[in-house]
């Protein structure tokens, strides 16, 4: 006769069925300095975040209701910031590594769930002529409503014959579309490309290209590098300036366009789980597609509560491979004649 077999929870052998929440950790007992160092964030910001996932951290359905939505969130932070293996976080705070990554896992999902309303670009006039006029005050670059890029992030062979996800470097990789205004925040991420994609053929693609195609703003533009096509909505830089006014031009767009690179430096540095030092994202595309947009989320609370100091330039593997690009005319004729509207009102 079988014998039927129990499958227990780590949790529930050392606390017990009795407990509600498990509060294994708490905040109150540990200094300022020591939550920085250890989950990258101040109290404040972690009170702030058990108030807005709080209520998705509780839900009933859920395995890990036993451990406290703070617990859940400290587990979380501590695996984004520090990259490190989850058995060891998990020792840290005094969760099993089955529970440990059932928390890196609700917090991620609570965080996309809420990416709409940390991700997004301004609405209003007010608002939109605020985010122009930031541009322009770093280089002169007029009617910029935002920089864009590609950045990967390495992640584990998700099949042994999908080569999809293998980039230039020969790393399996996602390859994510981001834009970012003149402070860093984050207007777009799109995370979720196969790394094999150049980064023309991701934007062509994207819901972004679609944004901009057919319902944003007529009186801006993004600026793009030259990875690009020039479109009536995006400014690339010219292949070979050969006027002063087209120096000028490319002078101001490299400038203005660097935001998006320090913007990436700044997210690999306080996110180490993205920045390739202890290895790639060892989950499939869709959840470390999950967990690089999650991290996106804090970026831009953390911003919000005036976490936002640059960060200086890490070691890492964030970074786009480094690609030959070629560059692409634009057939596009009314882009090139709005670029050249541009060189000929402000840059001559």
């Amino acid at each position: 006769m079988a014998v039927p077999i129990a499958v227990l929870d780590c949790d529930l052998l050392l606390y017990g069925r009795g407990h509600r929440t498990l509060d294994r950790f708490k905040l109150e007992d540990v200094t300022d300095e020591y939550l920085v160092s250890t989950y990258g964030f101040p109290r404040q910001f972690i009170y702030y975040l058990v108030d807005l996932l709080g209520a998705s951290l509780s839900r009933p359905t859920q395995r890990s209701r036993a451990i406290s939505p703070e617990t859940q969130i400290l587990a979380a932070l501590g695996f984004y910031t520090s990259g490190s293996f989850q058995t060891h976080m998990g020792d840290a705070i005094g969760i099993s590594q089955a529970s440990m990554s059932r928390c890196v896992a609700n917090v991620t999902e609570a965080l996309v769930e809420r990416a709409s309303r940390f991700i997004h670009f301004p609405e209003g006039e007010a608002a939109v002529q605020s985010l122009k006029d930031d541009f322009y005050g770093l280089a002169g670059m007029p009617g910029v409503l935002g920089v864009v890029d590609c950045t990967h992030v390495t992640i584990k062979a998700p099949n042994a014959e999908d080569l999809s996800y293998v980039n230039r470097k020969g790393l399996h990789s996602l390859n994510c579309l981001m834009v970012c205004d003149a402070r860093g925040v984050l207007l777009s991420a799109e995370t979720h490309w196969p790394g094999s994609l150049p980064d023309c053929t991701v934007l062509q693609q994207a819901a972004l290209a679609n944004q901009f195609e057919t319902e944003l703003h007529k009186d801006g533009w993004l600026l793009g590098d030259s990875s690009f096509f020039l479109r009536t909505w995006l400014m690339t830089p010219l292949h070979i300036p050969e006027t002063p006014a087209e120096y000028r031009y490319n002078m101001a767009h490299s400038a203005t366009h660097s935001v998006i690179e320090q913007t990436f430096r700044t997210i690999r540095s306080r996110f180490r789980c993205l920045d390739g030092s202890k290895g790639a994202l060892q989950y499939s595309p869709e959840k470390s597609s999950h967990i690089i947009l999650a991290c996106c989320v804090l970026h831009n609370i953390s911003l919000q509560h005036g976490l936002d100091v640059w960060s200086s330039p890490a070691a890492g593997h964030m970074g786009q491979p480094e690609e030959e690009y070629e560059q692409m005319e634009s057939m596009d004729s009314e882009a090139c004649r709005i670029r050249q509207e541009l060189l000929l009102t402000h840059f001559s």
